[in-house]
C-alpha cells in the first residue's frame, strides 16, 4: 500500500504542476483570494455529492473531534496560500518558489519534534538533494531579505504543518468528511480575507469574467482535480506513508510546472533548472531506497 500511496500522491503533484499555467491565466482576471474562495467552494460541492450518495452506507460519522481536526488542517492550508499570495507582492517569484520549497526540510524536522518520527540516513540525504534542486530551479539574485521573504517563509511553515497535521489525523479519521471540512475552511477564510483586503470578489459575476473561458476552465479543473481529488487523495493516502515522503513527493511540483510550461507555452528551461529537476528527482528516489541493516557481529572462539 505504501507504493500505491506514493504514486497516487505523485499524480496529485503532477496535477498541481500541470494546472499552474491555467491558474496564472485566470489570475489576470480574478484576485487570488477570490479565486481560492470560489475554487475551494466548488471543490466542497464536488466532494459533497459522493459523500451524500454514500451517507446511508456509512452512517453518521461527524463529531466534534472530526470538525476540529478538519478545521485545524484547513487553517494551515489557508495560511499557506494566503501568506504566499501576500508575500509575492514584496518579493520575486523565484525567491518565493525556493522559500516555499523549504517545507521539504521543515517537514522531517517537525515530524521528529512533533510526531517523534525517526529519520533514516537515506531520507536525510534525499531531503538535502531535493533542497539543492529547489534552489537551482528557483535561483534568484542575492538581494537582502525583505518582508515578503518573511511572509513566504511563514507560508512554508504553514504548508509543512498542513502535511504534519494531516498525518496526525488521517490514520484515525474518515478521509472524505475530513477533506470536506478542510476545503470548506479554506473557502470561508478566503472569502473573509477578500473582504478584509478589500478585494472585490463579486467581480466573478461581471460580464467580462463570465465570458472568459480560461477563468472557468481553470476554476473547474483546479476545483475538481487539483483541490477535491488532490486533497482527498492526500488525506486518504497519508495514512499509509510518512510526512517526510509526502514532502519529498510534493517537491516535484516545480518540476512538473516547469515541464508543463515548456510544453504548453514554450517557456525555456535553463541548464540550472534541468540540473535542479534531476536533483529533486534523485532526492525523491534516494529517500525511497531501503536502509541496509547492519549484520550482527559474531565472535568465534577457538
Amino acid at each position: 500500500m505504501n507504493k500505491t500511496a506514493d504514486f497516487s500522491l505523485l499524480f496529485v503533484v503532477f496535477i498541481w504542476g500541470v494546472t499552474f499555467v491555467m491558474v496564472q491565466n485566470a489570475l489576470s482576471f480574478l484576485d487570488p483570494f477570490t479565486f481560492n474562495a470560489v475554487r475551494f467552494f466548488m471543490a466542497f460541492v464536488f466532494l459533497l455529492i459522493p459523500y451524500i450518495s454514500t451517507l446511508h452506507k456509512k452512517g453518521k460519522n461527524w463529531n466534534k473531534g472530526l470538525i476540529i481536526a478538519g478545521f485545524h488542517i484547513g487553517v494551515w492550508l489557508f495560511l499557506g496560500y494566503g501568506l504566499q499570495t501576500i508575500g509575492l507582492n514584496y518579493t520575486t517569484p523565484a525567491k518565493t518558489g525556493f522559500i516555499t520549497g523549504l517545507s521539504v526540510v521543515m517537514v522531517p524536522v517537525f515530524s521528529l519534534l512533533l510526531l517523534k518520527h525517526r529519520l533514516s540516513r537515506n531520507t536525510i540525504i534525499g531531503v538535502a538533494a531535493a533542497t539543492i534542486g529547489l534552489y537551482l530551479m528557483t535561483f534568484a539574485d542575492r538581494s537582502n531579505l525583505n518582508i515578503g521573504d518573511l511572509l513566504v517563509f511563514l507560508c512554508a511553515i504553514s504548508f509543512a504543518m498542513q502535511i504534519i497535521t494531516t498525518a496526525k489525523y488521517a490514520k484515525t479519521l474518515p478521509a472524505l468528511p475530513l477533506t470536506l471540512i478542510q476545503v470548506s475552511t479554506v473557502s470561508l477564510l478566503s472569502f473573509v480575507s477578500a473582504f478584509i483586503f478589500k478585494e472585490n470578489h463579486s467581480v466573478i459575476f461581471s460580464s467580462e469574467v463570465m465570458l472568459q473561458k480560461d477563468v472557468w476552465t481553470a476554476l473547474l479543473v483546479t476545483a475538481a482535480l487539483a483541490t477535491a481529488f488532490a486533497f482527498f487523495a492526500q488525506t486518504f493516502f497519508q495514512a499509509y506513508t510518512t510526512p517526510t515522503r509526502v514532502a519529498l513527493i510534493f517537491s516535484m511540483e516545480p518540476v512538473f510546472a516547469a515541464l508543463s510550461s515548456y510544453i504548453l507555452i514554450g517557456e525555456k528551461l535553463t541548464s540550472a533548472s534541468i540540473i535542479g529537476c534531476a536533483f529533486i528527482f534523485l532526492g525523491m528516489i534516494f529517500a525511497e531506497l531501503p536502509v541496509k541493516k547492519k549484520k550482527p557481529v559474531t565472535q568465534e572462539f577457538s
